[in-house]
């Protein structure tokens, strides 16, 4: 199976493949693309093929691939913190020590970063990946590579993933889901830009928090005063917290935007909300929202916000 597991970028895993079978692989990948994009996938099958003991690399078959595809590896190590946006710099400080200690049963020591580096977290790499171990080797995962600095990206191979077509996605989608009617698979694709991720997260409304289900109810029904109950209970949140949801908000209008136009749905929320609500209204919720995230981007206050939400809304 192995690299076959990412569905397209048939460029980028010929080229990696290539880069195996020569032995010319580096110590720093920087795995790019948007939510849903397969990044992590990437990453996965990547530090798979450097651990695989076969030489059709990764063969999926070897006990060093099919420990790395269960998370179970010890020397494939992931670098999280869900506690905060960025990984802290004494994560990071501690993994630079930690990659002078030598693999515990494979050939390479592999750390993978899925979460955002800050500019001191950066720096505090910078120092391993100039002079890495000959065992060691990074996979960086970033929604936008432009986030990194010059000095870190420059170290980097970079490996930019492109988006399916629509007969991929379709293929892909109806299989994962055999129940779905062709109109729903044919909508989450529109809806997702081409990125299989954002597509299943469609179908599954796996996306949607608490006060999204919240939003999407109080919205269908016109209730003015549910909206402002759930904005004042927002008011206190994090500026990123805040654009986070506000984004799923945007998105699920969006949605329900799609379903006036061409009839067909994908979710009970978006059915109530198109049927509910004209498309004038929802293109100039639509608008409000996209207001509210860039306020959000700059120096308006998240309460401020909150309160200017309950009027855009009614």
């Amino acid at each position: 199976m192995g690299f076959e597991q990412l569905l397209g970028n048939e460029r980028l895993k010929d080229k990696l493949r290539q880069s195996l079978r020569s032995g010319r692989t580096s110590h720093v990948y920087l795995s790019s693309g948007p939510e849903g994009s397969g990044k992590h996938t990437l990453a996965r099958l990547l530090s798979a093929a450097l651990m695989c003991q076969s030489e059709q690399r990764p063969c999926m078959g070897c006990a060093a691939c099919r420990k790395v595809m269960a998370a179970t590896h010890p020397d494939v190590i992931e670098v999280t913190d869900p506690e905060h946006k960025n990984v802290p710099v004494k994560q990071v400080r501690q993994v630079r020590e930690d990659m002078f200690i030598k693999p515990n049963e494979g050939a390479r020591k592999i750390y993978i970063f899925p979460q955002e580096l800050g500019v001191e977290g950066q720096n505090a790499l910078l120092k391993v990946l100039e002079e890495p171990p000959s065992y060691g080797a990074f996979l960086l995962l970033a929604d936008n590579p432009e986030k990194l600095l010059p000095t870190v990206r420059s170290r980097c191979v970079e490996l930019s993933l492109t988006g399916l077509r629509d007969d991929v996605m379709e293929q892909a989608l109806s299989g994962r889901f055999p129940g779905r009617q062709r109109e729903e698979i044919l909508m989450a694709v529109h809806q997702s830009g081409g990125w299989l991720g954002q597509a299943v997260a469609v179908l599954e409304g796996s996306d949607r928090s608490v006060q999204t289900q919240a939003f999407a109810q109080a919205f269908a029904q016109r209730d003015a005063l549910e909206l402002t109950r759930l904005t004042v209970g927002m008011e206190k949140w994090k500026r990123d917290q805040l654009i986070e949801e506000l984004e799923q908000w945007r998105k699920l209008l969006g949605q329900s935007l799609i379903c006036r136009s061409t009839g067909g749905t994908v979710t009970e929320e978006v059915r109530r909300i198109s049927v509910s609500r004209s498309g004038v209204e929802l293109m100039e919720a639509i608008k409000e929202l996209e207001k509210c995230i860039r306020y959000a981007q700059g120096n308006v206050s998240v309460a401020a916000i909150c309160g200017y939400l309950q009027w855009a809304l009614r």
